[in-house]
């Protein structure tokens, strides 16, 4: 069996290290920070509990096998798991609210027929049925197996699966998800729902493709998913299997470069010019000399006097007044003076709070990257912040008076935890656009190195990363004639 360097202790990467060692290589990952987990991490002051990265775990499925394949327990006896109902609550200038209940596609149609006129459930399961057929189309090619160097099956991938509205204004599928909700919701509510879940992942949805589509699809077909005490717990659940399959953990070491020797990968070389032997080398570090800088998430963490009341949602998005201010503030050349799409999330749980007479409450939005804006700047960051706690008061009404403390993250902090650039969080792959909304094969150039995590195929996301995972091991231990699990 061959010895592996594992660069980066993110969640693709112990992924990968965790299903190799059960392969019986001795797998070694060396990270620069002091802990793993990467973008999933935690904050904590006060009693309070906070997770820095992700919220809400979707696809489980993918997590479920890695915990079967890799050791006894199972996910569900390594992590508090359960499902987040309402799913979502929505809240718009206008006064319209509605709450859509978790993986019930009845219960979502009822729910905008009574918020926003009937007739808006239908057409919303129509554009959903639509995400199906692209998800069942590219599910396999797409995210289960590894890209294909074929140009016939690239080509295809850059065709957008959306499918073609039938009746009798059928027409080529359309270019954007933009065009998507013009054409088939036509209604700035509906619109508004459907480019959340596109800006949630950093996508613009007057670029993306319709494919985009399959991002609600999958939210409402498979549910969202709360980890007991903070996502930061699976992170930690699958750093204690890696260690239990004997993976070793460097946590300081800093990584400089690959070692070539013969033209393929052989080892690591550290930023002290020290040097470690590899067969195979997985990096799961963004390549900040390629990757692009996309958008990141602004992040406020709020210690709340007063208890959770009952039956508040465990996530209301309070949409932005104008879709195009926060667009161009998004996206284009324009500042961060605008009122963003705020996420506010208030889970009911014991564990991330010090008492039942206070609340942890988390607020994130989508904004540029540090770069186009100065996110160090402590006065952008300020005001920005402020506005969020404003939109914020829509879903929690007396907010500004309940505050103990906030702390607030930043696409800077997340550039200088994560490395990537311009603390940009990757968005997931799809299909369409020519292919600009693929990613980098997991099989690099030079013979013997591989590429995991949200920088790599199949993009980002919590179970895109653990797809990840799947796929280098797979090359690894299968090679290059690797098409995927059965």
């Amino acid at each position: 069996m061959a010895r592996i360097a594992v660069i980066g202790a993110g969640m693709g990467a112990m992924a990968a290290a965790a299903r190799l060692a059960v392969a019986g290589h001795t797998v070694t990952v060396y990270e620069r920070g002091e802990t793993h987990g990467g973008g999933v991490g935690r904050f904590a002051r006060d009693g309070f509990v906070f997770d820095t990265g992700p919220q809400l775990l979707h696809l489980p499925a993918v997590y479920r096998d890695l915990f079967v394949k890799t050791g006894k327990e199972s996910l569900e006896q390594s992590v508090g798991l359960t499902q987040v109902d309402p799913a979502s609550a929505h809240l718009f200038a206008d006064g319209t609210a509605f709450a859509l209940p978790n993986a019930s596609r009845a219960g979502v149609v009822r729910a905008l027929d009574e918020a926003v006129g009937a007739g808006a459930g239908e057409r919303w399961s129509e554009l959903v049925n639509r995400a199906r057929e692209a998800w069942d189309a590219t599910r396999r090619p797409l995210l289960e197996e590894p890209l294909s160097a074929d140009p016939a099956e690239r080509a295809a991938l850059a065709r957008d699966a959306y499918p073609a509205r039938r009746g009798l204004f059928r027409r080529s599928a359309p270019a954007t998800l933009a065009a998507v909700a013009a054409r088939e919701l036509r209604d700035p509510r509906l619109t508004a729902l459907l480019e959340s879940h596109a800006l949630a992942y950093g996508l613009d949805p007057r670029t993306a493709p319709a494919s985009a589509t399959v991002l609600p699809y999958l939210e409402q077909t498979f549910g969202s998913w709360y980890v007991a005490g903070g996502l930061r717990g699976l992170a930690d659940a699958l750093h204690r299997r890696c260690v239990a399959r004997r993976v070793a953990f460097r946590f300081g070491a800093e990584v400089a470069g690959v070692v070539e020797e013969d033209g393929r990968a052989a080892g690591v070389r550290f930023a002290d010019g020290t040097v470690e032997e590899a067969a195979f080398v997985v990096t799961g570090a963004p390549d900040a000399a390629s990757a692009p800088s996309s958008p990141g998430r602004f992040t406020v963490f709020l210690a709340l006097r007063g208890e959770r009341p009952a039956g508040v949602a465990h996530r209301t998005v309070v949409h932005a007044a104008s879709r195009e201010r926060e667009l161009a503030g998004v996206f284009d050349a324009a500042g961060p003076d605008y009122a963003p799409t705020v996420t506010v999330l208030r889970p009911d749980d014991p564990a991330v709070r010090p008492d039942a007479g206070h609340e942890a409450i988390t607020l994130t939005a989508t904004v540029a990257p540090h770069g186009r804006v100065d996110w160090a700047d402590a006065e952008v960051v300020t005001a920005f912040a402020d506005r969020m706690l404003l939109a914020a008061e829509a879903a929690v009404p007396g907010l500004a008076e309940r505050v103990v403390w906030r702390e607030v993250r930043t696409p800077a902090d997340t550039e200088r935890v994560t490395g990537a650039p311009g603390g940009g969080v990757p968005a997931p792959a799809l299909s369409g656009g020519g292919g600009a909304f693929l990613f980098p094969g997991n099989a690099a150039e030079l013979t013997g190195l591989y590429r995991v995590g949200g920088f790599a195929h199949p993009g980002g996301g919590l179970a895109h990363a653990g797809m990840s995972g799947a796929l280098v091991a797979g090359l690894i231990v299968e090679g290059a004639g690797f098409r995927g699990s059965q």
